[in-house]
């Protein structure tokens, strides 16, 4: 099997440390999973994700689920009710969602049972513009895990990795169109971004959300390479990152806060007369997390979009 994720090497190595923030805390991303042990010890949940713990683990213990054993998988199934959705499946809504949007069916592909097969012609517009609306136009994954819906560099129940051309996340969609409707680098970058400003998802999971900011990364890495027969340099590299880890971010999505609460680093130092009382029993203090509206430019909490405080 190919090695699906390595931190070890481009473009991952580049960015690894901006990676692992969470743009809410300030801090790194938690792994809110007890699966992994090091040196014999057993991580915690509320334990952040560091350089020095994945490089002590080694290239090999991040990887998909696909790539974990039958009993690790049956496990996490029980624990955190993970379960990954075959990219067939994905096409199919995704293709739903499209036929919504452009009003017919089999814009970018046509399904045959478990497989399809991509549409070749340029994809038609009814107006000028509307592809660019169809770039910026948001979407949201939520329990993303790997990301399946989002980007579909590999499926997820078979390992398999699957050709641009006949990829069908959410974000490969859009970044036909920008292909399509561009014809120099620059435009291309311009409208790139905006794809991938325009796509947002949450993970309760630590190690999930890496691989799937992972994925996201991957992506840009292999468009780019398609289109302009290069790599992204390190400025481009670090730009595409923070937009990343801002739209793909750590949250219970039942409460909309950080996993655990407030990162313990952050309490007030307690005193012997705390623990006489029993403060430092009491629930945890919850931070509401918060995400990015790149065309206004402002950061603001995923509850305030859906109604709340």
């Amino acid at each position: 099997m190919e090695k699906l994720i390595d931190i070890n090497s481009y473009p991952v190595s580049v960015v690894l440390k901006a990676l692992l923030k969470d743009k809410t805390t300030g801090k790194n991303i938690i792994f809110a999973t007890s699966a992994y042990t090091e040196n014999g010890r057993t991580i915690n949940e509320k334990e952040h994700i560091t350089e020095e713990i994945l490089k002590g683990f080694g290239s090999d213990i991040i990887q998909p689920r696909v790539a974990k054993s039958l009993e690790e998988q049956a496990e996490r199934t029980r624990t955190k009710a993970e379960v990954f959705t075959p990219s067939w499946i994905c096409n199919k809504m995704n293709n739903h969602c499209d036929e919504e949007w452009f009003g017919r069916k089999n814009v970018f592909n046509i399904e045959n049972g478990q497989t399809w097969k991509p549409t070749v012609e340029k994809i038609n517009f009814v107006n000028k513009k509307d592809w660019q609306k169809y770039v910026d136009s948001k979407r949201l994954e939520i329990t993303c895990g790997e990301a399946p819906y989002l980007v579909s560099r590999y499926d997820t129940t078979t390992a398999e990795i699957i050709p641009i051309h006949s990829r069908i996340g959410i974000l490969d969609r859009k970044l036909r169109i920008v292909n399509e409707n561009t014809d120099n680098e620059k435009d291309w970058l311009k409208w790139v971004y905006r794809a991938f400003q325009s796509v947002y998802g949450y993970e309760f999971q630590g190690d999930n959300l890496f691989i799937a900011r992972i994925n996201m990364l991957n992506t840009f890495v292999d468009y780019m390479r398609e289109r302009w027969d290069r790599d992204p340099d390190e400025k481009e590299l670090k730009k595409m990152t923070n937009i990343i880890v801002w739209n793909l971010w750590q949250m219970d999505g039942i409460t909309g806060t950080v996993p655990f609460g407030k990162p313990q680093e952050e309490y007030q130092q307690l005193s012997i007369f705390d623990f006489t009382v029993g403060i430092n029993d009491s629930e945890p203090e919850q931070l509401d997390c918060k995400i990015y509206d790149w065309r206004s430019n402002e950061s603001l909490t995923y509850r305030s979009l859906k109604g709340g405080k």
